[in-house]
């Protein structure tokens, strides 16, 4: 395992928030990362940054003249297209109205000589209905994967008048082939569940799209997969929910967004979970909890970025979806000890099903909690996450589980904080892990951790560590 400093709040230019949500990909020759509203590019062989500082999200699209994609809204995701061998970057923004951006490369090499972007907007304010007030539902926690026949977008829709709860989703698929090509796009199609809007809490929001490890591509007209948690309003649940859009761009009238259906997990409670109020997953200690009262948000009332999908080819060929979420460790008491749920879902009998799942805890009464998934070409998971407790400053680490065999899941340390966040519970609200495209084994993970305690009088102080790691089994 190597790891190394990534874009940290006291970096110049780093337009630092305490929500900043670290995440990132690893491509072929180089590693992006994104911390609202930055990002930055790393060497993969020296780890050494590209640019001096980090560039402003925004960079893409003041390149193409699209200023309603000028600004920070936050919420970015940086991707690599395995199949196309693109980057691409996804990011809401509220300049003028609510817009949803896309940003294509035009190679897989930041430092080639001919290195732009293509950049795409959309306006999302026909798209997301409004409250009784006449208010927008406001679009948030935006989720972009890649699959061959379109960038599939998933984005929550809230209500701005009661406390930003969520009421419902919006779907949306990007015309993927003439994006990589620099073309002008076809009108995304999207859909909004449910339709309409009635503003009552929607509890199975925040789905996550499926998104392609590997080179090796879902067979001819897949369609898209989306899956959510459904929360419980009362008490503990055993379902999690798959959607599935089928889009058509030929004839657009022909697309479908279908769903949900109801997948049997097996009884969960989500992770800091209130029956009173499923929304408030606020409960992960810090060594500082006793003096300042202030607890890390889990965001266990969702899956967490990424669903990662892998097709695997040979004599016994199979479609495998990990995902992952956090979850109490314990039935009872209330918000105690977390860990993280992980599902691996094939295609049995012609539909998804979930055929292994598992637990990543341990007993040292730690909070694990969020995570990332990935899996590599010899069907190795990987999950990485941030772990917290009453004497644990709020750290990073990571296991693997060997697929299918099922063997017993090893954790290790990435890197250990020296210092609490004591001012927010925010603690960014998703990372990632991807796999090299390259030699399709290792690993890359990236998330915060402090050095300094993060207080009510300091501006933001947090640092994140990109690392990278290979399961020994891997060739």
């Amino acid at each position: 395992m190597q790891s190394f400093e990534g874009v940290d709040a006291k970096t110049p230019g780093s337009g630092a928030t305490l929500d900043n949500d670290p995440n990132g990909a690893v491509g072929t020759k180089q590693y992006l990362e994104w911390v609202n509203p930055v990002y930055q590019v790393y060497d993969k062989t020296t780890f050494v940054p590209l640019y001096t500082a980090p560039v402003h999200g925004d960079v893409p699209w003041r390149k193409n003249n699209l200023p309603n994609c000028y600004g920070n809204a936050g919420d970015g995701v940086a991707l690599f297209d395995h199949l196309a061998s693109r980057w691409v970057i996804g990011r809401r923004q509220s300049t003028d109205g609510y817009f949803y951006c896309i940003a294509v490369s035009n190679t897989d090499d930041f430092t080639a000589g001919g290195f732009a972007w293509y950049a795409y907007e959309l306006s999302l304010n026909s798209l997301l209905g409004k409250n009784a007030a006449g208010h927008f539902y406001f679009p948030d926690y935006p989720k972009i994967a890649s699959w061959p026949d379109a960038y599939y977008v998933a984005i929550d829709l809230e209500d701005p008048d009661q406390g930003y709860r969520e009421v419902g989703v919006l779907v949306c698929a990007f015309d993927r082939n003439n994006m990589l090509n620099g073309n002008v796009a076809q009108t995304p199609q999207c859909f909004r569940y449910p339709n309409p809007v009635t503003g009552a809490v929607f509890l199975a929001h925040s789905l996550l799209p499926a998104d392609i490890d590997g080179v090796n591509p879902p067979p001819v007209g897949s369609s898209e997969y989306f899956i959510s948690i459904q929360n419980p309003k009362f008490n503990a649940t055993g379902t999690l929910n798959l959607w599935q859009f089928h889009v058509d761009w030929t004839t657009p009238s022909n697309s479908t967004f279908t769903g949900p259906v109801s997948i049997n997990s097996g009884a969960y409670i989500p992770g800091c979970y209130r029956s009173a109020n499923p929304s408030n997953t606020i409960c992960v200690p810090e060594p500082t909890t006793s003096a300042t009262h202030n607890f890390i948000d889990s965001v266990g009332d969702r899956v967490m970025h990424r669903f990662a999908y892998r097709h695997f080819l040979g004599t016994a060929p199979y479609e495998s979806y990990l995902v992952t979420q956090t979850v109490q460790v314990n039935s009872t008491p209330a918000l105690s000890q977390t860990g993280i749920r992980w599902h691996e879902l094939q295609f049995v009998g012609g539909a998804l099903k979930i055929v292994h799942s598992g637990l990543l805890s341990q007993s040292d009464s730690n909070y694990r909690f969020m995570p990332s998934v990935a899996q590599d070409k010899a069907a190795n998971m990987a999950v990485g996450y941030s772990v917290s407790g009453t004497t644990l400053h709020p750290s990073i680490r990571a296991a693997y589980v060997s697929l299918p065999a099922l063997s017993a899941a090893q954790e290790f340390d990435i890197s250990d904080g020296a210092a609490d966040e004591e001012n927010s519970y925010h603690w960014g609200d998703y990372t990632s892990l991807t796999v090299d495209p390259v030699d399709d084994c290792t690993f890359w993970f990236v998330d915060e951790y402090y050095t300094i305690n993060q207080t009510a009088t300091v501006t933001p102080v947090w640092q994140t560590r990109i690392a990278n790691f290979k399961i020994p089994n891997c060739k």
